[in-house]
């Protein structure tokens, strides 16, 4: 695997190349054919993206034609702006949801910089915020010359817009936040805890031993990787789950069991899930 640094692209297989950028450790993502570049990714704001676009430049290894945001979130698309400037009328590919769900997430994310002392916050608040206007609802290829490139979207999980892209030439997947190295997986306010476990499974189907895998933040894994991370995540489902059917209340719930990662990173989980179990799934206290 790749020695990653700060910054600078790095061949991860042929013609794949990734840019690990340390402001929230995001990976941007280029996957090179014979039309052009597809850029994976965007970074977190147009200043953050003028300095991915120095680097897709310095690399030198053709033009842009595409780019695909993962998911609605700001550090996957606040860069498209950049991308539109640079090169025209780029089409920006995302799922139905993650295009349609861009800009409110984008300014809600942008409210939340407006009211902190956040070193980056002058750079969020004046970036435009660029939907993708390529969508689609369950699969789609991008068509590269010599190269198809696959978007599937397994399911919900980190959100219900996620998206994983396939280089079935070179056996390498770019997992977006379904997946994550360098840190836990992010449990946020739209997340669909009971769902994301069986989304991972569709994606370890797409994978094989020598599968290349790029998170959404962090060092490029491999299949073992994302198993173990999708047993964690399935345990986080089932321990919810069975808090609510034994009648612990969604404030107890923390407190009351082992989690595989730290707690505290974990009360959206149990609040997003306790609201999405039927109603047959959680009992009163019997107290």
């Amino acid at each position: 695997m790749a020695d990653f640094t700060a910054s600078g692209f790095h061949e991860v297989a042929s013609r794949v190349w990734v840019a690990r950028y340390a402001w929230l450790d995001v990976n941007v993502t280029l996957v090179g054919g014979e039309r052009g570049l597809l850029v994976v990714d965007t970074h977190s704001s147009e200043l953050a993206a003028r300095e991915v676009l120095e680097d897709v430049r310095r690399l030198g290894a053709g033009d842009v034609v595409a780019v695909v945001n993962t998911h609605e979130h700001f550090d996957h698309t606040f860069g498209n702006a950049v991308f539109r400037d640079a090169y025209g009328a780029v089409p920006i590919h995302a799922t139905d949801w993650a295009a349609e769900h861009t800009l409110a997430a984008g300014e809600r994310v942008q409210g939340r910089y407006a009211d902190s002392d956040d070193p980056h916050r002058d750079e969020v608040l004046a970036t435009r915020i660029v939907p993708a206007d390529q969508s689609f609802s369950s699969a789609r290829a991008i068509d590269l010359g010599d190269r198809l490139v696959e978007l599937i979207h397994p399911g919900r999980g980190h959100t219900a817009g996620d998206l994983v892209v396939r280089v079935p030439d070179v056996d390498v997947l770019l997992a977006g936040d379904l997946v994550e190295e360098s840190a836990p997986p992010s449990f946020g306010g739209d997340c669909h805890p009971f769902e994301w476990p069986s989304s991972l499974d569709l994606v370890i189907s797409l994978l094989t031993d020598a599968s290349v895998v790029v998170p959404g933040h962090g060092s490029v894994v491999d299949l073992s990787f994302v198993q173990d991370q999708r047993n964690d995540i399935g345990t986080v489902a089932e321990t919810i789950r069975d808090l609510a059917g034994r009648g612990v209340t969604p404030a107890q719930a923390l407190e009351s069991a082992e989690w595989p990662y730290p707690k505290e990173l974990l009360a959206e989980a149990v609040r997003r899930g306790y609201d999405q179990l039927p109603r047959g799934g959680r009992q009163l206290p019997l107290v």
